[in-house]
C-alpha cells in the first residue's frame, strides 16, 4: 500500500468528519418553525387568538450584530406584538407591541 494515498486518504477522511456536522448545524429552520417557537413562547403568557409569519428570512442587525430572521406577529384580544426571530436557532431577539 502507497503510503501518500493512506495520507490523503486520512486527511480527506478527517476533514470530511469535521466539515459534515459544522454545515449540518448552519441550517436554518423553516418559517413555520420559526412561529411555532415563537407562538410556545408567547402563549406562557397567555392565550393568541392569531399569528403570522414572513417565510423568507432577511438580514437584521441589532447591537452591531447581525443576523438572519424571520419577522413575524402575534394577536392577543386586543394587543398584537411584532416579533423577530433568528433563523438558524430559533431565539426571539426582540419584541415589540404595535
Amino acid at each position: 500500500m502507497n503510503w501518500k494515498k493512506f495520507i490523503i486518504g486520512a486527511v480527506i477522511g478527517f476533514a470530511a468528519a469535521y466539515i459534515i456536522p459544522t454545515r449540518l448545524k448552519q441550517r436554518m429552520i423553516s418559517a413555520e418553525k420559526a412561529l411555532s417557537l415563537a407562538k410556545a413562547s408567547f402563549q406562557q403568557q397567555g392565550t393568541i387568538s392569531g399569528s403570522w409569519i414572513q417565510t423568507n428570512p432577511e438580514t437584521y442587525k441589532k447591537n452591531n450584530v447581525v443576523y438572519t430572521v424571520y419577522k413575524g406577529g402575534v394577536c392577543r384580544d386586543s394587543q398584537q406584538y411584532e416579533f423577530v426571530v433568528d433563523a438558524y436557532t430559533g431565539a426571539i431577539i426582540e419584541t415589540k407591541p404595535l
